[in-house]
């Protein structure tokens, strides 16, 4: 099974209320090839919310304890990133997910570049909070931008 950001299948969860619907993501749904999972709403969010970015490193920094999440006012969600990071490991070990996509730059899910906590629009290099636990625990994350790659590998 592939687990994927219920905002790539077209779900309006994103923290704008807005989706980033990806055609061969929803073709993977309606064959029932995959399921979607939403890290934030997992961790007690809410639709829409305030944006947030990694301040002080990446998902990795934050799982240790050196880095926070904190929305653009300044309110520190670091506890609610890690519940919904742990809620979704759960779910991908209980579906038995061979591959995990998820949305590249969010501070849960980017899988190689996130935001950079200065709330100007600026990435870098890391991962976010889930995608960091995830890999912890030997699961292979990838971006929507790398789906068509692993696709090929197993058509």
């Amino acid at each position: 099974m592939i687990l994927v950001s219920s905002c790539l299948a077209g779900l309006k969860v994103r923290y704008n209320g807005t989706h980033s619907l990806d055609n061969k993501i929803q073709k993977l749904l309606i064959e029932n090839r995959a399921i979607t999972v939403c890290p934030e709403l997992l961790g007690g969010f809410l639709t829409p919310r305030e944006p947030a970015e990694i301040i002080g490193g990446d998902g990795e920094d934050v799982l240790n304890g050196n880095a926070k999440v904190v929305e653009k006012s300044g309110r520190d969600v670091t506890e609610l990133y890690i519940k919904g990071a742990y809620l979704t490991l759960e779910k991908a070990l209980e579906v038995d997910a061979t591959v995990i996509v998820l949305k590249e730059y969010s501070p849960s899910c980017g899988s190689s570049m996130i935001y950079n906590g200065e709330f100007k629009g600026k990435k870098m290099v890391g991962n976010g909070v889930t995608t960091a636990l995830l890999k912890r625990n030997g699961l292979r994350v990838i971006s929507e931008e790398k789906l068509t790659d692993f696709l090929d590998e197993i058509i």
